[in-house]
This record gives C-alpha cells, sequence and structure tokens, in this order.
C-alpha cells in the first residue's frame, strides 16, 4: 500500500470526524462516535493495520501522521463534550428555576374549630392547676354512668337526663362523670383530673340544645377538701374564661354531689348560668372504695358549646355543627 493512500484516509477521517462531531447533539451520541473513530475497532485502527504493509522508513511519519488525526479528533470530542454538558446543566437550571417574583398559589389558613379552641383554652386553665386529663368511653354501661354516680335504676333524676339506650343494654353517655368513677377505681387518693369529651342525649335540637355535645368535668378527692375550695378553684376557671365579672352560687341539685350548686356570671348586663358543681356525694366515694370518713372532694361541669356560644356571641347552637367556612373563618 502506498504511502499516500494512508495519508489520504488519515485526512479524510479527520474531515469526516470534524464534521460529525458538530452535528451530534447529545452526549450518547457523541460516545458512539468516539467508539466508531477511536475504538479498538474503529476507524483509526482500521487504516493504521495498513502500515505493516510500509517500508520501515514511511513508518515513522504515518505514524505521527495517525497520532496527529488522533489528538485532534481527541480534541474535537473533549471540546463537544464539555459543550453538550454545559447545555444539559443550563437546560437544568432553566427548567428547575423558581422565579420568586411570581405570585404563589392562594391556600386559606387553617382555624380551630370554635369548640376545639374553647376546650384548649379549659384544658390550659385546670392543667395549669395541676390536673390531670382523663378519658373515657362514650359508649358506657349503666353503672358507670348512673348508679355508681348515686342514681340507681329507680331514681328520679334519670329523668333530668333523656338518654341513648342501645340494644345490649349499654348506652351512650350523658356526662363526662362517668370518666370520674371509672378513674377513681384505678387511682388512690389524692387525685385532681379534667375530663372532656363527647356526650348524647335525646335533646330536641333548637338553638340552645343539640343531642351530640361536648362536656368538661373537674374532679378532686384529698384530704380536707371543703367547698370553699371549690369556690375557689372554680372564680380562678371563669376568671380565666371570661376576665373580671361577678360570680354567684345558686343552691341546686345533683345525684352525685352534696350540697350542690348552680354558678352565674353577670355577662351583659345580666346573670347567666354555665356551670353545675358540688362536693362529691359520699355514697359516690364508697362506690369506688374510698373511705367518706378521711376523703373529701368537689366537683364541676361546663357544656363547652355553651362557654363557645357566650364568648364568642352566637346566636345558635347548629351553627357549631354545619362546617360553613363563611362562619368558621371569624374565629
Amino acid at each position: 500500500m502506498a504511502t499516500s493512500d494512508l495519508e489520504t484516509q488519515l485526512t479524510e477521517l479527520q474531515k469526516q470526524s470534524q464534521q460529525a462531531i458538530a452535528a451530534v447533539t447529545s452526549l450518547d451520541d457523541l460516545e458512539q462516535l468516539r467508539v466508531n473513530y477511536l475504538g479498538k475497532k474503529g476507524e483509526l485502527s482500521q487504516i493504521l493495520k495498513g502500515m505493516g504493509r510500509l517500508d520501515a522508513s514511511d513508518r515513522p511519519r504515518i505514524g505521527a501522521v495517525a497520532n496527529e488525526v488522533k489528538d485532534l479528533v481527541q480534541a474535537a470530542l473533549d471540546k463537544k463534550k464539555s459543550n453538550l454538558q454545559s447545555a444539559q446543566i443550563q437546560a437544568q437550571l432553566e427548567s428547575e428555576t423558581l422565579d420568586v417574583t411570581m405570585p404563589g398559589i392562594y391556600l386559606p389558613q387553617g382555624r380551630i374549630h370554635p369548640i376545639n379552641a374553647m376546650m384548649d383554652k379549659a384544658l390550659d386553665v385546670f392543667v395549669g392547676l395541676g390536673y390531670t386529663v382523663a378519658d373515657g368511653p362514650e359508649m358506657e354501661t349503666d353503672y358507670y354512668n348512673f348508679e355508681a354516680l348515686n342514681t340507681p335504676p329507680d331514681h328520679p333524676a334519670r329523668d333530668m337526663q333523656d338518654t341513648f339506650y342501645l340494644p345490649d343494654g349499654n348506652l351512650l353517655r350523658t356526662h363526662t362523670s362517668s370518666v370520674q368513677i371509672r378513674y377513681m377505681e384505678e387511682n388512690d387518693p389524692p387525685i385532681r383530673i379534667i375530663a372532656p369529651g363527647r356526650c348524647y342525649r335525646r335533646d330536641t335540637e333548637d338553638a340552645t340544645h343539640a343531642a351530640v355535645f361536648h362536656q368538661i368535668e373537674i374532679l378532686a378527692i384529698d384530704e380536707g377538701l371543703t367547698f370553699t375550695d371549690l369556690k375557689g378553684t372554680i372564680k380562678i376557671f371563669l376568671e380565666e374564661m371570661f376576665g373580671a365579672v361577678p360570680i354567684r352560687f345558686r343552691a341546686s341539685y345533683f345525684p352525685f354531689t352534696e350540697p350542690s350548686a348552680e354558678v352565674d356570671v353577670e355577662w351583659n348586663g345580666r346573670w347567666l348560668e354555665v356551670l353545675g358543681c358540688g362536693m362529691v356525694d359520699p355514697n359516690v366515694l364508697k362506690a369506688v372504695g374510698y373511705d367518706p370518713e378521711i376523703y373529701s372532694g368537689f366537683a364541676a361541669g361546663f357544656g363547652v358549646e355553651r362557654f363557645a356560644m357566650v364568648l364568642h356571641q352566637i346566636d345558635d347552637i347548629r351553627r357549631l355543627y354545619t362546617s360553613d367556612l363563611r362562619f368558621l373563618k371569624q374565629f
């Protein structure tokens, strides 16, 4: 093979490679070109196989030309690879760029429901006074809901609460007082608990009554507790909820407390009933195994919805359950 033929092939290889490299648009295609031109079985290797048929004096010159062509092709590959990588990075940056001047997508801010907010506020007050939050089942037995609370089957006080009875003989609790009995059965005095939760009564729904409502009750049992301790606790709580308002206690009746009282606050120029309370009846203490000669206690309870309606000036309790965003956005 003539020396001129190899030189012509090498020159043509350089020309073709430069054109192909300039036209390539992806890194994968560029790598394929490198293999085609400079790989072990590439075009350059195929051309150099003809050097074996050259005279020994011509081989150094053809080898120098081949090395020059290889360097030029490799340099073109490296430059193109760098350009493609830079373009790829720039395209990625442009696709991921965040324009901080663009207006964001509006998502309305969530708000705590007034019932939950009222429960949280009350819990904060009593937890701050050293009370423990207690919980219990909403489906109760007659024993925990009535009998252990000094309300036997023939007691007239059962007529005060129209109850949802279930086919199995159980019922939906009418108050969270049942939580107090369960807690006292499992814990020894002294105890101070607050029991929030959902309750159920067969009330006719109107602006101030609901069949499903929320109640919070407190219970304190210790040696030497008196009605004065109860009054002081209630006064602190109501001042936290309503501010410095006049408070009065009126004699009342509950089967599980004796003496019992209802508590009013002066609100917007008139007396408003807000909760019931009293000293724990000795029969209730006996039912859970406490000695009423040693221990005494007090309890109080109130409706969460009633507090929410008073403090937020809500005219209808049913508004609290409609999930109307126009209403809830006010809180």
